[in-house]
Parts: C-alpha cells; sequence; structure tokens
C-alpha cells in the first residue's frame, strides 16, 4: 500500500485543487461549529427562562399561601 501524497505539502496542496479542497471544508465546518454553539448558547438561555418561571411561579403560590392564612 502506498501514501497517496509524497509530503505534507503534497497533500495541502492536493494535486493543485488544495484551495478549493480546503474552502470547502471551511464552508462544511465554519457553519457546524457555529450550530453546535448556537445550540449550546439557546439551551442555556431556555434553561435560565425554565427557572425564572419556576421561581416566580413559586413566589406566586406563597404570596397567595400568605394571603389565605391571613383571612
Amino acid at each position: 500500500m502506498t501514501p497517496a501524497f509524497s509530503s505534507w505539502q503534497a497533500f495541502f496542496a492536493m494535486g493543485g485543487y488544495g484551495f478549493f479542497v480546503w474552502l470547502a471544508v471551511a464552508a462544511t465546518i465554519i457553519p457546524l461549529l457555529a450550530l453546535v454553539f448556537h445550540t449550546r448558547w439557546q439551551r442555556k438561555q431556555l434553561l435560565t427562562e425554565i427557572q425564572r418561571r419556576k421561581s416566580r411561579e413559586a413566589r406566586i403560590k406563597n404570596a397567595q399561601n400568605q394571603q389565605e392564612a391571613t383571612l
């Protein structure tokens, strides 16, 4: 079995098509990474919003219980 490229320089040049190959790789990797980071950011925002709503509901319930206790 022989290697497809004789050196790292030949690997990066890709037989004269290196610019297009690496441009295509970058055009694929960059949006995928952006999607991962955006998804993580959205998840963090969603969990924060859920926690905020739960806290608000607990405060409302406590206020109602206190109001019923004073009656």
